[in-house]
């Protein structure tokens, strides 16, 4: 378990070794042989001479240099195109006919990649496009796994360069001209959609700034390993993981909340179940009584807000639960209001990385569509509420903003210091400063797909934002015009404003994960302490969870980013490999992490187990 590299009976694959396999073609079939030997299997439909197959190969449009003559050959377009072979077992589910005639109907009003009948598929983010400059190929996604490869270095140039407008032209509905691209970015970002003309010297400083940090005295290593600790059947199907920096962690499930106790090699159960049904909720309330979807830990970790959806697949609540984990019950019931009104919250977090570990914390943070807000569970004159009096106690809004328009917001998240980053559905994240909710520090434009979760280090100066097919991470560092170096959450950056970083599966994984193969909850390892560096990212994709090396991703002379072309996408990641869909992944606080490893356990939640593994050093 956790250690094999096969994909036979995969627990753990390393992205370093498939692409050793990528890269030389193995697992790539030309595509013309394949067509060839599907007519020998074919019985009656079997070509009675070569010429019949040649005539058959002529009507794909697949052209090919002669075994004579290896020169590239006079036609327009010409390319190889294989097929990747290797034995993949994926639940793609039914196709849907529908979906791709009315794709068809609507084909002139996108731009759609045609590799003869073989493959017509719309540019887009979901093909997980990935080139090789130094092969003249680029490999995708399309109902399986391909690979193009170009006759010449011309060829190919051409076709990166026509692949990137038509993917803008796709995404914003706007010709890929100079003056669209400002319009989309704005001058100050125009590096984001030209990576070669940003300036890139904040992520050079911040490598150098990693290495003289006192907090990693202790080395980051490219070839480390994860090993399975500890694994436990959870009690009820988990919804939510509420990870706690002190004595114990909680597993929200279908009907309470299991505690379990935390240790240098993970989590275990301690045999303490509270369940929803013994009378913890009140009756005669109006706010949802549901399965909790989210659980954010308060008052040192005495206290858990349990927040439930009114409609299934919608996150919109009209209030939340109390629960007092000593009590073992649920206390109260609180209801959102504003001006008399009530109002709904699709997410809540705390005032900032470490608030939760604060005994007296009454304050967290609410976000809906247009709104972002500080929420107090005190009254207005500074005292807490009677709860014992109140029938469903009102909680006050403390502070924040209301916007008119159209902001869209999706998921958020607070730093060391309690500066907020938002996300939203056009893809934007904006910045905002301790001091206000009204105005956005910094706005960064994003890349055309939806923010579904961000986080941040704790101390500001990386971004993590979640897509459904990549990660972006964006550093906020500048220098102002005093030369002082500034985070986007205290100041704007002005011009100065480096390209983001991408991370992706390669085409063949983002295959295998199959058809619920989206990005989920993507974030830093746990630090809550100046001075101290997060070392890597985890995020989810169905039965996968991707982890990175943080350090290896800022290294900007890394060899995944040789020969790329647009923004420098990462690609050096390691899976572990579940049975079935998982609902979290995460690493523990930073102070779980022993002496012989760089980094606390991580923790993966599926429905019915949970799992701890340790990075240790490969031997």
């Amino acid at each position: 378990m956790g250690g094999a590299h096969s994909r036979e009976d995969l627990e753990l694959i390393d992205s370093d070794d498939e692409e050793q396999q990528s890269e030389g073609e193995e697992c790539f079939q030309d595509a013309e042989e394949k067509i060839q030997r599907s007519g020998e299997r074919g019985g009656p439909k079997t070509p009675a001479s070569v010429d019949d197959v040649e005539a058959k190969l002529k009507a794909l449009k697949l052209k090919y240099a002669s075994a004579s003559k290896q020169t590239t050959p006079n036609l327009k377009n010409a390319v190889k195109l294989y097929v990747h072979t290797c034995r993949m077992e994926v639940d793609d589910g039914e196709e849907d006919v529908d979906e791709e005639e009315e794709d068809e109907e609507r084909e002139d009003s996108w731009w759609v990649l045609r590799v003869g009948e073989k493959i017509r598929v719309k540019v887009s983010a979901e093909m997980q496009l990935k080139t090789f400059g130094r092969e003249r190929r680029v490999d995708f996604v399309a109902r399986g796994v391909w690979a193009i490869k170009f006759f010449n270095e011309e060829d190919y140039r051409v076709f990166v360069a026509k692949y990137t407008d038509c993917m803008f032209e796709n995404t914003y509905g706007y010709e890929a001209t100079e003056q669209n691209r400002v319009k989309v970015y704005g001058k100050d970002f125009i590096g984001w959609a030209k990576p070669e003309a940003a300036d890139d010297s904040v992520w050079e400083d911040a490598e150098d700034g990693l290495l003289k940090s006192p907090g990693s005295a202790t080395p980051v290593r490219v070839n480390q390993d994860l090993r399975e600790e500890f694994e436990e059947a959870a009690h009820g199907g988990i919804q939510s993981l509420a990870l706690g920096a002190l004595e114990n962690s909680f597993l929200v499930g279908d009907s309470g909340v299991q505690v379990v106790k935390n240790y240098s090699y993970g989590i275990q159960g301690k045999g303490v179940y509270v369940s929803f049904d013994d009378g913890s909720y009140r009756g005669g309330s109006s706010v949802a009584h549901s399965t909790p979807r989210k659980a954010l830990l308060m008052k040192a970790e005495t206290n858990m807000l349990l927040m439930s959806p009114m409609k299934e697949g919608k996150p919109h609540t009209t209030g939340l639960q109390q629960f007092d984990i000593e009590a073992g019950k649920v206390v109260t019931e609180w209801k959102f209001e504003k001006d008399g009104t009530d109002i709904t919250m699709k997410d809540i977090a705390n005032d900032s990385k470490g608030a939760q570990l604060d005994p007296s914390g009454s304050t967290f943070l609410g976000l809906d569509d247009n709104r972002l807000c500080r929420w107090d569970m005190r009254d207005r004159k500074g005292m807490v509420q009677d709860l014992a009096s109140a029938n469903t106690p009102i909680l006050n809004w403390n502070q924040g903003h209301q916007f008119s328009r159209g902001t869209n917001f999706q998921c958020f998240a607070s730093t060391g210091d309690g500066s907020i980053v938002v996300g939203s559905l056009d893809g934007k994240i904006r910045l905002y400063s301790i001091n206000s909710m009204r105005q956005a520090k910094t706005a960064f434009p994003g890349l055309g797909s939806p923010i579904t979760h961000v986080d941040v280090t704790y101390d500001g100066k990386w971004i993590l934002g979640t897509t459904d097919t990549y990660l972006i991470l964006i550093c906020t560092m500048f220098t102002d015009k005093d030369g002082k170096t500034k985070t986007g959450f205290a100041g704007r950056m002005g011009n100065r404003i480096s390209a983001p970083r991408l991370l992706k599966l390669t085409p063949l994984d983002s295959h295998l994960a199959g058809t619920n193969n989206k990005f989920r909850n993507a974030q830093f390892s746990w630090v809550t302490e100046n001075g101290k560096q997060e070392r890597h990212l985890v995020a989810t994709v169905g039965k996968f969870s991707v982890i990175w090396n943080f350090q290896q991703v800022k290294d900007g002379s890394h060899e995944c980013y040789l020969n790329q072309d647009g923004l420098k996408s990462c690609y050096c990641y390691k899976i572990v490999l579940k049975d079935d869909s998982i609902v979290d992944s995460r690493f523990m606080h930073d102070k779980f992490a022993v002496t012989d490893s760089p980094e606390a356990p991580l923790v993966i939640a599926t429905p019915l187990k949970v799992s701890s593994f340790s990075i240790s050093s490969r031997r």
